[in-house]
Parts: C-alpha cells; sequence; structure tokens
C-alpha cells in the first residue's frame, strides 16, 4: 500500500466502513501486526504512525489547531522484521476534538482501536498528571463498550463477566504511552528512574475511601487492570516552535538528536514486542480477518448494540470455514484436473491422484480455518471431495467403457465381414473361428490403457457373441456330437472365468476405493486433532499469560497496602479459573468430547461414499 487511506469513516458522529479499504484487507492473506495510535487531537499520532511506516510523509500531520485526521485511517506496510507479516498501522480520529463535541463518538473510536489492535500507543504531551489520565476517561467505559462472552453482550454490568477484567486481559492489546515534548527530569524524590518506572508510578493508587479518591483511582485501576502489558517513552521536543509546523517536511538530520534517539528506540520496540493479531481463542488473524473484524464491529455500533469478540469470532470463524471448504475443494477438484485428461485409467492412478489431492485440500482448508470446533466444516470438505471423487470414479468408468467397446467394435470386425461372408460355416469353421476368436482376444488384452471396465467389458462382449459362437459349432459338421458338447462346456467355462475376472476386477476396485476413503478419513481425523491441539495450546498460553498478570496485579496491590482491592482480585483470580476450566482440560477433554463427534461425523461422510458407489455399481 503507497498511502494510507480511509477504513472507518465518521461523518457526522455516525462510523461507516469504507468499501474500498475492507477489499484491499480481503485480498491480504499474510498475518498481520496491528498498531493503533490514539489520543487527543494536535498532540502528533500522526508522525509516529509514518516513522513505523518508515516514510516522512503519509498520514496527514497538519499544521493548524483543527484536527486532520477523521474516523480511522490504515496503512498496510510490510512488517520489517516478522516475515510473511504485514504491519497495519491504524491512525485514529483525535480524542476530544472541539468541532466534534461528542464524547460517545470518541468512546466508540477509542474502543475499535482496542479491539482492532494488537499494540495500543496511546499519545500525550507534556507529563503524565491527573489530567492526562483522566483524558483516558474512556478505558473507565470498556466493560460497557465491548463484551467478551455472547451471555454478557446485552448487559452492562461488569460482574456479568466471569473472571471480571482477566477476561479482557486476554484479549486486550500491548500498551503503551507515548509522552510528547516532555520537559521534566526523570526522577522521584530525587532518585533517577526509568520511564517504565514513570509510568507505573504514575498509575499508583491512593489508599482510603471517598468519592475523590476512588474517582482519582478509577481511570489508573482500570489502566493496570485492562492492559497488564505496559510501557512507556518519552520523546523531548523535536524541533524548535517555529519549525513545528513544517515537521512533515524536515529532515531527518535536522531533528534534535535526543528525540531522533527515542523515535528509533520506539520504532525498535513495537516492531520487536507487537504480536500477532489474534482473537478469542488465540487464533491467529490475518488481513482477510481483519477486515471481517471491522465490518463486524462497526456493524454492531452502527446498531446501537455492543462489540462482543465471541460474537465477532463466531461470525468470522462461519464465513471463514465455509470459504476453507470451498477453497479446499478447488485444490482437490485442480488437483484431479491432471488425471481426469487422461481418462480412463487404472485405479492405482486415480487413487493416488486423489490421495495427494486429498491432503492437499486439506492442508489448504487447515490453514484458513479456525474454531470449527465440532469439525462441521470439515465434514462438509470431506462429503464435497467424497461426491467430487465418486463422479470422477464414474467418468472413469464411463471412459474404460467407450475405450474397451470401441476397442472390440475394431478388433471383432474382421471376424464380422468373415461371418457375414460365411466363412466359419464350412466343415471345420468353428476350429478357424475360434482360433481368429483368441486371436482377438489376445489382441484386446495386449491393448494397454484400458481403464478399470477391461475384464467386465471383455465380459459382456463375450456373452454376446456366445449365441454366435454357438451357432457356428453347431453348423459345423466336421464335428461329432461329443465333440460338439465338448466345445460347448469349454465355451461356457471360458465365459465363467471371464466372469470371474470381471468380479474380481470390480472387487479389487472397491476394495482399493474404501481403503483410500478410509486412510483419507485416519489423515483428516490426524490433522484435525493436531490443529485443534494447537489452538487449545494458544488457548492455553493466553489463558496463563493473563493469570500471571492478575496475580501479578494482586501482589502488586498487596505490597502497596490495599489489601481490600487485592481480596477482589484475588475472588476475580478463581473465578477466572473456573470460568476456564472446561477449555483446559487438554487432550483428554479433545479425546472424550471433541474427536468422537469429528469421527462420527466423517463416518457419515464415509457412509455416503459408500452407498454412492454401490449404487453406481448396481446401476451397472
Amino acid at each position: 500500500m503507497d498511502s494510507p487511506m480511509c477504513l472507518v469513516e465518521n461523518a457526522d458522529g455516525e462510523l461507516h466502513v469504507v468499501p474500498g479499504a475492507i477489499k484491499y484487507l480481503m485480498g491480504l492473506n499474510q498475518q498481520v501486526v496491528v498498531v493503533a495510535v490514539v489520543g487527543l487531537y494536535r498532540t502528533g499520532k500522526s508522525y509516529l504512525m509514518n516513522k513505523l511506516a518508515g516514510k516522512r510523509k503519509g498520514f496527514a500531520l497538519g499544521a493548524t489547531i483543527q484536527s486532520k485526521t477523521k474516523g480511522i485511517w490504515m496503512w498496510c506496510v510490510p512488517h520489517p522484521e516478522k516475515r510473511d507479516h504485514t504491519l497495519v498501522l491504524l491512525d485514529t480520529e483525535g480524542l476530544g476534538d472541539v468541532e466534534k463535541g461528542d464524547s460517545q463518538n470518541d468512546a466508540w473510536i477509542f474502543s475499535l482501536a482496542i479491539l482492532l489492535s494488537s499494540t495500543l500507543v496511546y499519545n500525550s504531551r507534556g507529563t503524565i498528571d491527573n489530567q492526562a489520565v483522566e483524558n483516558l476517561q474512556y478505558v473507565s467505559e470498556l466493560t460497557e463498550r465491548i463484551k467478551v462472552n455472547s451471555s454478557s453482550a446485552a448487559s452492562s454490568s461488569h460482574d456479568d463477566e466471569e473472571g471480571g477484567d482477566a477476561q479482557f486481559v486476554q484479549f486486550f492489546p500491548n500498551f503503551v504511552w507515548a509522552i510528547r515534548d516532555f520537559t521534566l527530569l526523570l526522577e522521584i524524590d530525587g532518585r533517577n528512574v526509568t520511564e517504565d518506572e514513570y509510568l507505573e508510578h504514575s498509575l499508583e493508587l491512593r489508599k482510603g475511601g471517598g468519592k475523590k479518591i476512588l474517582m482519582y483511582n478509577l481511570p489508573r485501576e482500570c489502566i493496570r487492570n485492562y492492559f497488564p502489558s505496559r510501557k512507556c517513552f518519552v520523546f523531548p521536543t523535536p524541533t524548535t516552535p517555529a519549525n513545528m509546523p513544517h515537521l512533515d517536511s524536515m529532515d531527518e538530520a535536522d531533528l534534535c538528536g535526543s528525540f531522533r534517539k527515542v523515535a528509533d528506540t520506539f520504532c525498535r520496540f513495537i516492531f520487536q514486542e507487537s504480536r500477532t493479531k489474534t482473537v478469542k481463542g488465540g487464533h491467529k488473524v490475518t488481513g482477510r480477518m481483519l477486515g471481517h473484524l471491522v465490518n463486524a464491529y462497526v456493524e454492531t455500533i452502527a446498531k446501537g448494540s455492543v462489540p462482543c469478540l465471541e460474537n465477532a469470532v463466531l461470525a468470522m470463524a462461519q464465513i471463514e470455514n465455509q470459504a476453507a471448504v470451498d477453497e479446499g475443494l478447488v485444490v482437490y477438484q485442480r488437483g484431479m484436473e491432471e488425471v481426469k485428461a487422461l481418462f480412463p485409467v487404472a485405479m492405482g492412478q486415480i487413487s493416488a491422484h486423489h490421495l495427494r489431492s486429498d491432503h492437499q485440500a486439506m492442508q489448504a482448508f487447515m490453514k484458513r480455518s479456525f474454531k470449527d470446533e465440532n469439525g462441521d466444516f470439515l465434514k462438509a470438505l470431506a462429503v464435497a471431495i467424497a461426491k467430487h471423487y465418486a463422479d470422477l470414479l464414474i467418468q472413469n468408468e464411463d471412459a474404460s467403457e467407450k475405450r474397451c467397446a470401441a476397442l472390440l467394435e475394431k478388433l471383432s470386425a474382421p471376424m464380422a465381414q468373415k461371418t457375414k461372408e460365411g466363412i466359419y460355416t464350412t466343415p471345420g469353421g468353428y476350429e478357424l473361428y475360434c482360433s481368429h476368436h483368441d486371436n482377438m482376444v489376445a489382441q484386446y488384452r495386449a491393448e494397454p490403457d484400458k481403464g478399470v471396465r477391461a475384464e467386465e467389458i471383455l465380459e459382456q462382449f463375450l456373452r454376446e457373441k456366445s449365441l454366435e459362437k454357438n451357432s457356428v459349432l453347431q453348423a459345423d459338421k466336421k464335428l461329432t456330437e461329443n465333440e460338439k458338447k465338448i466345445h460347448e462346456e469349454k465355451a461356457r467355462s471360458a465365459v465363467l472365468e471371464q466372469e470371474k475376472k470381471a468380479a474380481e476386477e470390480k472387487r479389487a476396485e472397491m476394495e482399493r476405493t474404501m481403503e483410500d476413503d478410509r486412510r483419507s478419513k485416519d489423515e483428516k481425523l490426524k490433522q484435525m486433532e493436531e490443529k485443534m491441539k494447537e489452538e487449545m495450546k494458544q488457548q492455553e498460553q493466553d489463558f496463563h499469560r493473563a493469570l500471571e498478570c492478575k496475580m501479578q496485579e494482586q501482589k502488586d496491590l498487596l505490597e502497596k497496602g490495599h489489601k481490600e482491592k487485592a481480596d477482589l482480585m484475588r475472588q476475580e483470580i478463581e473465578e477466572f479459573k473456573k470460568s476456564n476450566t472446561p477449555e483446559m482440560e487438554g487432550d483428554g477433554f479433545l479425546e472424550s468430547k471433541v474427536m468422537p463427534v469429528l469421527r462420527f461425523g466423517l463416518d457419515a461422510a464415509n457412509t455416503f461414499f459408500q452407498y454412492k458407489l454401490m449404487k453406481v455399481a448396481f446401476m451397472k
């Protein structure tokens, strides 16, 4: 993407997605690292985004007191350090724009930035004083504007979320506070401190009760609870006040050296520490999936509802999983085109192509699908592939029948002409007929690439010719009655032997087909089990990361003497553990609850396939 484009338009206080930006995301199959910047208007947010993009210009900086960015603008660039990843930069409309005068609209912009990002950069000026913290008032409203579980999406009660704030910790982005035009010394009580220590000191809670202290503590508690991963950068003024309006056109060398140093450290931290965007369940997000999320969240907000992480993920999973089924089927069909062009082919040849194409289809499906908890979409793909394969088997049989029939017609033409001329109706004609007949059958058997119905079509041909052969036998006056009986028995034995060969051919075909289907099912089960284990492992990692963060927060509260708050945190941690226990049961849960359902579904697909093959065999 050469330059930023508007992703979410903010017109007259209403949010709308921009179709062109969504279309761009839908074509982006790489996983994404999403960095969003929020903060008061005219605080230099766009400069940081341009710096991360490695460009001097891009996001509009503006040099007046008016806010330049409206809505949410997006810039997708190759990630500097993560291979096969795209860095998605989101520059949001400045909060507190006096020309807008709509705090509700600001709150939704802020919420969207949190929902879409893997790292949230809060940009402010001066110092982290009480006013700077209070400007983050939107943090204290997050439980009213974002829900984790669908069961609580219609409610605004904080207690409706089992596990409380810990649920949010699992899915919220890393938090980076960028303080611009910082002119103070990093000292606390005469002691030099780091930027991070300065941030933590500013977020310390006051002891006591009363409305004033509660109001002071509320935004700080929310920041601590929702964003346990916190980082701070303090930027000195980049240039003189006179040059500030021309910041986007200035050479880097003309900026203050200390500012450049912090800016470079900031970018390095973002590139190295910002995680790939994930959603509930630990699923990594691609650009296409991000597009689905933007649509879902903005549409929900436009309806006056509360965005729900679980609902958005489920809706996205339905779309992505169906697309995974379609993509897997296309991969399979494309893989079978090569062998289809060669019809008729032997069973081993079509079988080998089927297993290879089936494997490739499964890989394509697994790469795109997620949260297919009962394997419904995997079953749909299995049925679609089974149906297509059964159709190809029919086409291959039809091609084999046509080729064999045409070959027999061609090889038997000279005998038909001799029969017409009466050559075989003379004494000794039967022996001549049998010689020509055996030679024709030998030529037929020697012909390659006849396909899977070679013996069956020959058996039908011999049955059809048995009357003709018997007529020639009866007309041969050279043979005695006893010799004729011997020849009749020999002819019947030959037909029965050919019938056995045809049946053996059909049986071998069916056995090979069913064995392929069994192997295919086993592979699907194995791949799905591995995928589910990986998803559960990721989910468990998210759970433990959130748990460790909350336990550290509880420890900090105890060390600072906030025993009552620490006790509440402990209760929250216990609820969080209980609410996540069923999902953390690991392999036992997978084997006892999920895999049996999946096996049953794939058995159903297998039964469908067997039924179709039996039906075809019966019709033949």
